[in-house]
C-alpha cells in the first residue's frame, strides 16, 4: 500500500480559505449573470378597449400615438384574445394563470374561494425568483381567501411607477394599470367631447342615432386620454435609464366598452392589442426577425402569467394551464383559444366560445336570454338605451335588432370576413368540418379543464358549501359533480329537438339536480313540443330545487298553464329563494304574464336598488309604467 503522508493543520486552513473565496467569487459572478439576464419587465395594461379603438391596428376613430411607436419600435401581435370579455373574470385568470371555469372564478364579482396552499399567484414566483414586484393600480382578482394587494411588494401609494421603490440592481416586474379607457369614462353627458361624432365608424349592428356617434366620440377622446397615460410610462422608464434593460408590455384588459362588445365574447369584446418592446440588447429574445414587424401567432390571456414567470427565469407549477408565447421557454402554438362567459352584475347568461385566429363556435348554453337584455352599468351610457328604444319602436333591421333577441344554441362566425360577429353560419354546409372541429374540441377542452359551470351559480355554490369545499375542489370530485353526464344532458337540451321529449321528461325525476336543471332547460327551449310535460312540470313547481321550480314555472306559462305557476314564482318572490338573480332575471324574460308580481313586489318595499344602480324588477317597473 503507499505511504499517506499527514498534511500539516496550517496549509489544509489556507487551502479551504481559498476555496472558499474561489467559491464566493464564482456564485457572485453566477448571481451577477442571472441579474444580468433577468429581463425587467414593464406589463401596461389598459381597460375595456379591443383593437377597433387602436390606430396601428387599423382604428380609425382614435389616435394613439404612444401606442404606435411603440409597435413600431417592438413586435404587434395580431391575435390576441381575451379568455372572459369582462374585468374581474379576466384578472383572476392573470393572477392564477388559469381559466376562471377551472376555479369557479368565472361569474362576475363572485369572489368564489380557491385552495390558496395550492393555486400560487405569479407574482409570489417571481418574488421566489428574487424580482421586485409592484402593482399600484387595479387588482380586482374576484379570488376570495386572500386579499388582492398581498401577492405585490408595492401595493400602491404615492409612487405610480413601482420600479422606482426596488433594491438597487433588483430587476422589477410593474404593472401599470390605465383606468381612463374604463366603461365608465362614457357615461353621461356629450358636451364638450373633442373628436366629431359624425366622423365616427361605427360597428355594423349599431344603428346610426346621434346618441351612438356621440357616446362613440366621447370615447374616442377617452381612448387617447389613455394613449397619454402609456407615453407617461415610458417616459418615466427612459428618465430612469431603464428603457433599454426592460421589456414593455402593452395590452388591454378586454374589448370594449359600446353595448355588444365588452361582457360579450364576439369579436370586440376579447380580440385585443398586444405589443410588446424588447431592447436590443435582449435581441435573443426577438419573436420575429426586426422591430417593426407583426406576429401572427395565436395568444389567449391565459399565456401571459405563465409568459412573464418564463422569461424572468422563475418556478412554473403545474397548475398554470397557459402556453408560453414569448422568450427562451417558448412553447408550441395553440391552435384553439377558448373563451367563456357567465354572469355579468345582475344579468345572466352562459357562453362558451372555441376559436381559432379566423373561426368562432360559440355555444349559449341560456340562449333563451337575449345578449340584449338591460345591464344598470352599461345603460349608463348614452348609446344603449338609445339603441334599445329604436328596437321597442320596431325600426331596428335583421343586424340591427339581434342583439335584443333570444340566440341560437350555437353560432359560428367566420371572423375575417364578419369582424361583427352578425352572420351566423351554424348551418352553413361548407363551414360543417370546421364546426364539427371546434365543438369536439370545446367538449375536450372543459373536461381537461373540470369547467365548473354546468350547474347554475347558486347550485354550484350550494353543493360545494354542503361538502365543505371550495367550488375548485367540488368539481373535481366526479361524484360530487359529474361533469361528462352533464355535458351530454346540455347538449341534448339545447338540440331542441322534440324527439327528446322522452329522456327530458324522465330526467326531471332525476335524484340529481343538475340533471334536472338540464331537464328543465331543454323543456324550456321545446316550447309548444313540451305540451305533453305539462303534468312533469306542474309537479317540478315542488322541486327542491329552487331552478328547476323557476324555470318550469316560465315553461309553463309559455304553454299558457298560468295560474300555478306565477302563484309559484309570487311565493318565491314574497317569501324568498336560493336564487334571486336567476329568479328576477326569469320574471324579467318571462314578460307581462308576471308584471303584476313586478308591482307587488315592490309595492310592498321590495328594492329598486342593485350593485350599479336599478334594480331589474325596478327597470321593469320604470319601463312599463306599473
Amino acid at each position: 500500500m503507499p505511504t499517506i503522508h499527514a498534511i500539516p493543520l496550517v496549509y489544509t486552513t489556507r487551502f479551504a480559505r481559498i476555496a472558499a473565496a474561489t467559491a464566493l467569487f464564482a456564485l457572485t459572478l453566477n448571481i451577477a449573470a442571472r441579474a444580468e439576464t433577468r429581463p425587467n419587465i414593464l406589463w401596461i395594461t389598459s381597460e375595456d378597449n379591443g383593437i377597433s379603438w387602436v390606430s396601428c391596428y387599423g382604428g380609425t376613430n382614435a389616435r394613439t400615438p404612444a401606442i404606435d411607436q411603440l409597435a413600431q419600435e417592438g413586435f404587434r401581435y395580431t391575435h390576441c384574445f381575451d379568455n372572459a370579455a369582462v374585468c374581474a373574470p379576466t384578472r383572476s385568470v392573470w393572477i392564477t394563470g388559469m381559466y376562471g371555469i377551472s376555479n369557479g372564478t368565472q361569474p362576475m364579482r363572485s369572489r368564489n374561494e380557491i385552495p390558496h396552499d395550492q393555486i400560487k399567484y405569479y407574482p409570489d414566483l417571481l418574488k421566489e425568483a428574487g424580482y421586485h414586484t409592484s402593482n399600484p393600480g387595479k387588482t380586482d382578482y374576484n379570488i376570495g381567501g386572500r386579499p388582492d394587494k398581498d401577492c405585490w411588494d408595492y401595493k400602491g401609494g404615492d409612487e405610480p411607477f413601482g420600479w422606482r421603490l426596488r433594491e438597487p440592481g433588483q430587476p422589477f416586474f410593474c404593472v401599470y394599470n390605465i383606468g381612463q379607457s374604463h366603461e365608465g369614462r362614457v357615461h353621461g353627458s356629450h358636451e364638450g367631447v373633442r373628436n366629431d361624432p359624425a366622423k365616427m365608424k361605427l360597428f355594423s349592428y349599431h344603428p346610426d342615432l346621434p346618441e351612438v356617434r356621440g357616446t362613440y366620440a366621447k370615447y374616442a377622446d377617452a381612448v387617447e386620454a389613455m394613449d397619454q397615460k402609456v407615453q407617461e410610462a415610458i417616459d418615466a422608464l427612459k428618465a430612469d435609464g431603464l428603457y433599454e434593460d426592460t421589456i414593455i408590455v402593452y395590452n388591454s384588459d378586454h374589448g370594449g366598452v359600446m353595448a355588444r362588445s365588452k361582457r360579450f365574447l364576439y369579436s370586440s369584446g376579447i380580440h385585443c392589442p398586444l405589443v410588446v418592446r424588447i431592447p436590443e440588447k435582449l435581441k435573443h429574445l426577438y419573436p420575429a426577425e426586426k422591430p417593426g414587424e407583426t406576429v401572427d401567432r395565436l395568444v389567449s390571456f391565459i399565456d401571459m402569467p405563465k409568459t412573464w414567470l418564463s422569461l424572468a427565469g422563475a418556478r412554473i407549477p403545474d397548475t398554470f394551464q397557459g402556453t408560453v408565447f414569448l422568450g427562451e421557454g417558448i412553447e408550441p402554438e395553440p391552435k384553439y383559444h377558448l373563451g367563456f362567459r357567465e354572469r355579468a352584475d345582475e344579468r345572466l347568461d352562459h357562453v362558451r366560445v372555441m376559436r381559432t385566429a379566423r373561426y368562432s363556435y360559440h355555444k349559449n348554453y341560456y340562449p333563451f336570454a337575449p345578449a340584449g337584455h338591460h345591464l344598470a352599468y352599461l345603460w349608463k351610457q348614452q348609446l344603449a338605451p338609445a339603441w334599445e328604444r329604436h328596437h321597442r319602436e320596431g325600426k331596428t333591421n335583421e343586424i340591427t335588432g339581434q342583439f335584443f333577441e333570444p340566440r341560437a344554441s350555437e353560432e359560428f362566425f367566420d371572423n375575417h370576413t364578419d369582424f361583427d360577429n352578425v352572420r351566423n353560419l351554424i348551418d352553413a354546409s361548407e363551414h360543417q368540418a370546421m364546426i364539427a372541429e371546434l365543438r369536439a374540441e370545446l367538449r375536450q377542452r372543459q373536461l381537461e379543464l373540470f369547467d365548473t359551470g354546468l350547474l347554475p351559480e347558486k347550485m354550484r355554490e350550494r353543493r360545494a358549501a354542503a361538502n365543505n369545499l371550495t367550488i375548485y375542489e367540488m368539481a373535481r370530485d366526479k361524484n360530487l359533480y359529474p361533469l361528462e353526464k352533464y355535458l351530454d344532458a346540455a347538449d341534448l337540451a339545447l338540440e331542441r329537438d322534440k324527439a327528446n321529449l322522452k329522456t327530458l321528461k324522465q330526467w326531471m325525476t332525476d335524484n340529481d339536480e343538475g340533471m334536472r336543471w338540464w331537464a328543465s332547460v331543454g323543456l324550456n327551449l321545446l316550447e309548444d313540443d313540451a305540451r305533453s310535460a305539462t303534468a312533469v312540470l306542474k309537479k317540478a313547481l315542488a322541486d327542491d330545487s329552487h331552478e328547476i321550480r323557476i324555470l318550469s314555472a316560465w315553461t309553463l306559462i309559455k304553454l299558457g298553464q298560468q295560474t300555478r305557476a306565477l302563484e309559484t314564482l309570487e311565493t318565491l318572490l314574497m317569501e324568498g329563494t336560493e336564487n334571486e338573480p336567476l329568479l328576477h332575471n326569469t320574471i324579467d324574460w318571462v314578460g307581462p304574464p308576471a308584471f303584476p308580481l313586478v308591482k307587488k313586489y315592490l309595492d310592498n318595499g321590495g328594492s329598486r336598488k342593485g350593485r350599479y344602480g336599478i334594480s331589474i324588477l325596478a327597470r321593469i317597473e320604470e319601463v312599463e309604467g306599473l
